[in-house]
């Protein structure tokens, strides 16, 4: 029988992302089942001085394994809202999705120190222990908030 995984993703943009995150919901829904999302984060590119990002984070259930999902879901969907690669990793980008988070276990443990990871993240799990710092995501996601500059944005809804 074939059980369900759990995949929590980081979804973002910097370029029109007020179109391009409900799309990459609605594409989302149309591969697998979105349990839940966060709210919606304004937070400034890391490492550029491009425009600011918009966050969140879908809880995504899922009978793929995490290779899978990112080569049959994340990449198509992010494909299909043109993002493009480049040299710059930093660049501006229509859509951008990663696997934070599988059955437990954390993956792309290097954005676990970013806020625009932690703060959506922390809505959906916040007794989640965080991989680097040993606490729960719910306290360290308060205490970035008081380091980093991130804003909540009521006006833009995903679910």
């Amino acid at each position: 029988m074939n059980e369900f995984s759990r995949a929590y993703l980081s979804i973002g943009s910097n370029i029109e992302p007020e179109v391009h995150l409900p799309r990459a919901l609605s594409m989302l829904r149309e591969r697998g089942t979105v349990a839940s999302t966060s709210s919606v984060w304004e937070s400034r590119a890391v490492n550029s001085s491009g425009p600011n990002f918009l966050n969140a984070c879908a809880s995504f259930l899922t009978l793929l394994p995490p290779v899978e999902v990112k080569e049959q879901v994340i990449r198509p969907i992010e494909a299909s809202l043109g993002r493009v690669r480049s040299a710059d990793r930093n660049a501006p980008r229509t859509i951008d999705l990663d696997i934070v988070l599988y059955d437990d276990q954390p993956l792309n443990v290097d954005f676990w120190e970013y806020a625009f990871v932690i703060v959506p993240l922390a809505e959906l799990v916040p007794g989640f222990i965080h991989p680097l710092r040993s606490e729960t995501l719910a306290r360290v996601s308060a205490q970035v908030q008081e380091q980093v500059w991130i804003v909540r944005r009521g006006e833009v809804l995903l679910s």
